[in-house]
């Protein structure tokens, strides 16, 4: 039986991951400042990650939601701290795609509408919903998902997206506070706090995907959080689990109740994958992870800035994408085989995608520099 043939990848297989770093079965060191879509938020193997998950292999992997789970609560009570926000219910499910399917499901659910408004450049996943409100994945929808209607309107026209909204006929906005895929654009305060009135005004629901952009990556907890407001829903998934599958929505208490049966999952919020969880917050309060996510962003966009070949650096904290002046495909390819460096693509050709582990530091900061100035010389003069 081969493997299904959907992703292009290169040829190495790395066995053993520490820290910034992932080793091939050569044990060649390549530093990785991607962490496989910001899904590596504490670093590899990171000592309190695997012992939280070896000890509660031990006692109890799995049981199904048919039970009560004490690490549910525990992971829920100390994600509420971490983020520093209130009034919400979570529901575990396993991706980011999962999270913002049913985040949609659930603000058709409140208003019984089934339109969406999202933004050009977008991402949400590829199951059924999530890839209707896709933008970046339009090509990859097939018949059967286009069981939504969407509008999609540029993040910088707010204008226009206040007045979709006033229509009074879509069920959601669905805003990536940074976008990831679509190439690092980043939706203003004003604009947040602006689209959050007109929401509230029309009964919109206002879903905040945070699957890439949460959990510290931003240099706050959340990179909606640059605006005081409280969306309707918030999706998260990638660096929540650190590698392990795990992901959540998180819901308005005082405004969308819950119903015996609306929402399942087999697998999601299982024992282990709340140990996982658990360990992450534990790891990100410990070592200060948002602030050194803070600090070391700002650093590493002042490296980028002054890099031959940059046009633009895009971004906040340790999610930055370096716009080029020329396709990094190629370049890419070769920081990955002959610089032993990883970084990230996005839907625009000319940008270099950055998302390091949170708890890099300023060595890794010099490493990455020498190995990607290397690559652009390199690239330059063949």
């Amino acid at each position: 039986m081969n493997i299904y043939d959907v992703y292009s990848f290169y040829p190495l297989a790395p066995v053993r991951g520490q820290g910034a770093y992932v080793y091939d079965a050569q044990d060649q060191k390549y530093l990785d400042f991607y962490g496989g879509h910001a899904v590596i938020s504490i670093g590899h193997s990171h000592p309190h990650y695997v012992k939280m998950i070896s000890e509660q292999v031990q006692k109890i992997g799995f049981y199904s939601n048919s039970i009560e789970n004490p690490l549910q609560l525990e992971l829920a009570q100390k994600l509420e701290q971490a983020a520093g926000i209130s009034g919400y219910d979570i529901f575990y499910i396993n991706s980011g795609a999962e999270a913002n399917d049913n985040a949609l499901k659930l603000a058709s659910f409140y208003n019984n509408r089934t339109k969406v408004i999202a933004l050009e450049n977008s991402f949400h996943g590829r199951t059924s919903a999530a890839i209707n409100v896709t933008h970046t994945g339009i090509k990859y929808q097939a018949p059967i998902n286009h069981g939504v209607t969407p509008t999609y309107l540029h993040y910088q026209d707010i204008d226009a997206i206040i007045s979709e909204i006033h229509k009074s006929d879509a069920a959601a906005i669905i805003i990536e506070a940074i976008q990831g895929v679509g190439g690092l654009d980043d939706i203003s305060a004003e604009a947040l706090v602006a689209i959050r009135a007109a929401c509230d005004e029309t009964d919109t629901i206002m879903i905040l995907d945070e699957v890439q952009c949460g959990y510290g990556r931003s240099g706050t907890f959340f990179a909606y959080q640059i605006a005081n407001i409280q969306p309707d829903i918030i999706t998260t998934a990638k660096g929540m689990g650190n590698g392990f599958p795990i992901g959540s929505v998180l819901i308005k208490s005082d405004k969308i109740k819950p119903a015996k049966g609306r929402l399942g999952t087999t697998y999601g919020g299982n024992h282990l994958a709340c140990a996982a969880g658990i360990a992450v917050l534990d790891v990100i309060k410990n070592e200060q992870l948002i602030q050194n996510s803070q600090r070391l962003g700002t650093k590493l966009s002042e490296i980028l800035t002054n890099l031959p070949g940059v046009k633009k650096v895009k971004g906040r904290g340790l999610m930055l994408g370096a716009e080029f002046e020329f396709p990094v495909a190629e370049m890419r390819k070769s920081m990955v085989l002959d610089h032993f460096l990883f970084t990230g693509s996005s839907s625009n050709p000319n940008l270099l995608r950055i998302l390091p582990p949170l708890n890099i530091n300023e060595n890794h900061l010099d490493e990455f520099k020498t190995k990607l100035t290397a690559g652009i010389q390199n690239h330059i003069n063949a």
